[in-house]
């Protein structure tokens, strides 16, 4: 499938367009057929190599992965992976200088009128996000090039859809779909009045509330200047009423009691554990009494295999995603209940990583890991 041309994407030539999908097609195949061959090699060679010499299995992921880092295979694919991460974004880039300064022009001039923007220039960016250039993205969401840049947002739109190989959906939207298919089934008949996402970027899984609840209030809030004028500019041009503010979810000034649904996508593996258990805790504050709260990410650890586990573990290792790791291994049902969270009234609960019928995905044209993996929600009542 396409990625959905709109007025702010960045546009590419033919032979950009080709790197571009070339750079998808082996992020593909580096995450698929190539990937499943470290189970095999974990389990037919370097598990029992290990065992013969240690007179015991291995015990956990740490043991396994310091002993497949001697495996040539998994050398093979670790490096293959870092260069189709680095790719992907250099292949965006060429395209984006070249119309940096057009896409901001349009972004200040937008259209009509619809939702709106609240920039804090002193704002703290925090050290979990400042110090590393997470998924590899150089600049990471936060760099400012400029004044009213919007630079890393046109990066992350266009490279953030070839990195996750088309399965975010057509406008990013497949995550927004997803916690909505869960919340019709788990809450029925539930009806927010005003909607926050945390840690929203471009926006990307917030506009389907737009759609889904469409006399609700929907707001985004984030720390990062470029995607948050970005998403902005980019509502107003799909015709979505977003509110959008530069803002740290681990304290914002919204009043107590002013949302009836708080949600994240994918938010939680890139904050530190002081901050996490921050924003739950901010996440209560601003609930209104019988509000839902559903913060998603991938499945926890104990849950996998430790093969699986490695995999999964390698952006913990590789990827500037230090906190992926500690995340899959903590009781988030234990941090809601510490953010102010009744435990009787919090679950984890896996869901499936596709919304049949909303974004149009072709899940054969998926990463098998991508197809039979499940996200984790956690969904807390107040």
């Amino acid at each position: 499938m396409r990625q959905l041309q709109h007025p702010l994407l960045v546009e590419s030539t033919h032979d950009e367009s080709a790197r571009q999908d070339f750079a998808k097609s082996m992020r593909l195949a580096v995450t698929s057929d190539i990937q499943f061959g470290n189970r095999h090699v974990y389990e037919k060679e370097v598990a029992p190599a290990f065992e013969k010499a240690q007179k015991r299995p291995l015990k956990n992921r740490t043991e396994a992965r310091h002993a497949l880092l001697r495996a040539p295979y998994f050398q093979m694919w670790s490096s293959l992976k870092r260069t189709t991460q680095e790719l992907v974004w250099a292949s965006v880039i060429e395209p984006l200088d070249r119309q940096a300064d057009a896409i901001k022009a349009k972004a200040k001039k937008g259209g009509k009128k619809l939702g709106s923007l609240r920039m804090n220039p002193a704002i703290d960016i925090p050290r979990y996000i400042s110090a590393v250039d997470i998924h590899s993205m150089p600049g990471n969401y936060h760099t400012e090039h400029e004044d009213e840049d919007i630079y890393q947002g046109a990066l992350f739109d266009r490279g953030a859809w070839i990195y996750a190989m088309g399965s975010r959906g057509p406008l990013h939207d497949n995550g927004g779909f997803v916690l909505f298919d869960y919340l019709k089934k788990a809450h029925p008949g539930f009806t927010p009045k005003r909607i926050l996402d945390m840690g929203a970027t471009i926006g990307g899984s917030t506009l389907p509330w737009c759609d889904v609840f469409p006399d609700a209030e929907v707001h985004a809030i984030d720390v990062a200047g470029p995607c948050v004028r970005y998403g902005h500019a980019r509502a107003e041009a799909l015709g979505k009423k977003v509110h959008f503010h530069q803002m740290n979810a681990e304290k914002t000034d919204f009043a107590d009691e002013s949302f009836d649904l708080v949600v994240s996508c994918i938010m939680m593996h890139e904050t530190a554990t002081t901050a996490l258990h921050n924003i739950f805790a901010e996440t209560h504050r601003v609930l209104r009494k019988g509000g839902v709260a559903l913060h998603m990410d991938g499945p926890q650890y104990e849950n996998l295999p430790v093969i699986q586990q490695v995999i999964s573990d390698w952006d913990t290792q590789y990827n500037a995603e230090p906190f992926i790791g500690t995340l899959h291994d903590m009781n988030l049902t234990e941090v809601m209940r510490k953010g102010g969270f009744s435990p009787a009234r919090v679950k984890e609960v896996p869901h499936p990583r596709f919304a049949p019928n909303h974004t149009g995905l072709d899940i054969n044209n998926v990463a098998p890991t991508h197809r039979a993996g499940n996200y984790l929600i956690v969904d807390g009542v107040k």
